[in-house]
Formats: C-alpha cells, sequence, structure tokens
C-alpha cells in the first residue's frame, strides 16, 4: 500500500504542476516552433527553413514516457526484460506509421496524424501480438507474457501517453475546441474564465479555423486532465493486482471522452454526426469489455514498484528510450504546413 500511495501521490504532485504551466504557456505564439533549420539557399542570398515543433518534441516526450511507464509496470510483476522490448518494437513498428496512414484515410490530409487512431490500432492488435510472441519465448524456453498484466500496463501506458500528448496539440494550436460564443449559455459560464486563446497566424485554430485570439473551450486541457486522470487510476488498481479493471477502467474513460469530447471541437473530424474517431473509440471499449472475460483474473506475482523501477534507470533503457524520443521527434515535428524564411550575417563588431 505504501508504495501504491507514494507513486499516485508523486504523479498527481507532478503532473499538476505540468498541466498549471503547461495550459498558460503552450497556446502563445513562441512555444510553436523549436527551431528552423536551413534547408534551400535562394538566389537572393536567403535560406529557405524547416520547422521543428513543439508539437513533435511533446510527442516525442509522451511516447518515450508511456513507454517507461509501460517498462515499470510489466517489471513490476516480473516480466523479462527480452519480452517487453520485443513488444514495444512491434507495438511500436505498427503504431508510429499507422497515425499518419490512418489520420490519411478518415481525413483526407496527407500532414497530419492521429495518435488516438493509432492507439485503437494497437489495443485491436494487441492480444494477437502477445500470443504471438508468447510463441517464440516458449519456443525459446523461457516465460510467456502474462495477458492480464501486460493489457493492463499498456492501456495505462496509454492513458498516459494520450494526456501528456495533448500538450502537443495546444502547441501546435490543433485539436481546438468550439469557440465560447457559439457554445451555448452554459458552457460559456463554465469556461469564460478557463477557456483557450492561441496567439500567432501560424497555430493551426487560426490559419485553418480562422480563431486566433478567440476564446475557445479548452478541450485540450480537460482531455488530458481526463486520460492522466484515468492513468492514475489504471495505476492504483494494477498496484492493487486488480489486472482487469485497470485494464477496462482506462480504456473505458479515455474512450467514452473521446466519443463526448469530439462534439465539443471546431476542427474537421470527417463527416457524419459520428465521425469514424468515435466509433473506433466506442468499438475499442466493446473490445476491451469482451477481453476482460478472457484475461486471467490474478497477476504473475504481487506489483512491486521498486522491481519495476530496477532497470529502468540503466544505460541500455536510457539509450534506447532517448534513441526513440530522437525517431518520434523527427517523425512528427517536421513542420510539413509552415515554412520560414532565414538571413545569415556576420556580426562584425564582434570579429
Amino acid at each position: 500500500m505504501g508504495d501504491s500511495t507514494s507513486v499516485i501521490a508523486l504523479l498527481i504532485v507532478l503532473y499538476g504542476l505540468l498541466f498549471w504551466w503547461a495550459f498558460r504557456t503552450l497556446p502563445q505564439e513562441s512555444w510553436q516552433f523549436v527551431a528552423s533549420v536551413p534547408r534551400m539557399k535562394l538566389s537572393d542570398g536567403r535560406w529557405v527553413g524547416t520547422n521543428l515543433t513543439y508539437y513533435g518534441a511533446w510527442t516525442a516526450s509522451a511516447v518515450v514516457f508511456a513507454v517507461a511507464m509501460a517498462i515499470v509496470l510489466m517489471q513490476s510483476v516480473a516480466v523479462a526484460l527480452d519480452a517487453i522490448t520485443l513488444l514495444a518494437v512491434v507495438l511500436l513498428g505498427l503504431c508510429v506509421p499507422a497515425s499518419k496512414i490512418l489520420a490519411r484515410l478518415i481525413e483526407g490530409k496527407a500532414n497530419t496524424f492521429t495518435v488516438g487512431g493509432a492507439s485503437m490500432l494497437g489495443l485491436f492488435l494487441a492480444p494477437m501480438i502477445i500470443d504471438g510472441i508468447n510463441l517464440v519465448l516458449n519456443w525459446t524456453g523461457k516465460g510467456a507474457l502474462p495477458a492480464a498484466a501486460v493489457l493492463a500496463a499498456l492501456s495505462v501506458a496509454y492513458a498516459f501517453g494520450e494526456g501528456t500528448g495533448r500538450l502537443a496539440c495546444l502547441s501546435f494550436g490543433c485539436c481546438y475546441g468550439v469557440p465560447l460564443q457559439e457554445s451555448g449559455p452554459r458552457l460559456s459560464a463554465w469556461f469564460q474564465q478557463y477557456h483557450i486563446a492561441f496567439v500567432g497566424r501560424t497555430k493551426k485554430a487560426a490559419y485553418e479555423g480562422d480563431l486566433e485570439a478567440v476564446p475557445l473551450i479548452p478541450i485540450q486541457a480537460l482531455t488530458a486532465v481526463m486520460s492522466v486522470g484515468a492513468g492514475i487510476t489504471g495505476v492504483w488498481l494494477f498496484l492493487q493486482g486488480h489486472m482487469a479493471a485497470s485494464f477496462l477502467s482506462t480504456i473505458a474513460i479515455t474512450q467514452l471522452w473521446r466519443v463526448a469530447s469530439e462534439y465539443l471541437r471546431a476542427d474537421f473530424r470527417g463527416v457524419g454526426t459520428l465521425s469514424w474517431y468515435q466509433i473506433l473509440s466506442l468499438l475499442g471499449v466493446l473490445y476491451a469489455f469482451v477481453l476482460t472475460f478472457w484475461l486471467d483474473t490474478f497477476p504473475p506475482s504481487v506489483p512491486n514498484m521498486r522491481l519495476g523501477l530496477r532497470d529502468i534507470w540503466s544505460p541500455g533503457i536510457i539509450l534506447a528510450l532517448e534513441a526513440l524520443w530522437l525517431g518520434i521527434f523527427f517523425f512528427t515535428g517536421r513542420s510539413r504546413v509552415t515554412a520560414s524564411t532565414l538571413t545569415m550575417r556576420v556580426l562584425r563588431d564582434r570579429i
């Protein structure tokens, strides 16, 4: 009980501080671009630059934190590190490219991503991937992955990744909410003080929705809080040994909120009253509910956070997480819808 209480308290404090800062800061213009890299020289001596975004930095940080969380939780129930590594490689290898492919299929846009859609694909495939890995592990004489604990750890990791990843949306101005003036008197009153207003013409809410400096429902902040809250609930249930409950609660909270929250968004989510993302979320909840009857109800061992944290600080894991961060950053952080013009000069007075 002591371990779980300390972990929950630490997560609440850290995320509380992070969100307090991020919700106020990231919508500002200065928090959209990390850097601009010269790419092509023009005839007048200027350069066309490729913009690197905070969207990519926050997305990479969210993915790395989610992977680290999954490693810690699975190792806390004595799942072998090589099995965790194989599972992570397969899931990331499928879900990362799917985030772009699904967005193109659903929204018809080539230069956007859907983390939620890719995560649902991972949920649907996870049991089959676990079974496939277990065949390999059994063939090599190693212990099988405990399905309930692994799925619970993955769902908790997803919830934290989704919540942290919403900070990427705040920095780029995407996934934006409905303007308060169009939200009805009750919603407008609720969010009159705690709304989001994006600054900068390169924010997506500005160039797509013409909503620069317009008070919006803070849907990114609400989703971040709901998702992290689901993750914290899932961690607590996991550490009590309630694996099926941890899995089902995190999926149900995040996906039912996804269905409801889309009605508070102003960006394009597809045609029809019910978007494909909402349909995927509803199917995900139903799928998770059915899976709970298949899962074993007892963990392979009592969760021990000290055991889970033992290897996360090893050089190999740290280097792998750093490499993963860089890969995700350059995959999602190279802006394809903005550009920059750079001028290079020598400061003669400093020679």
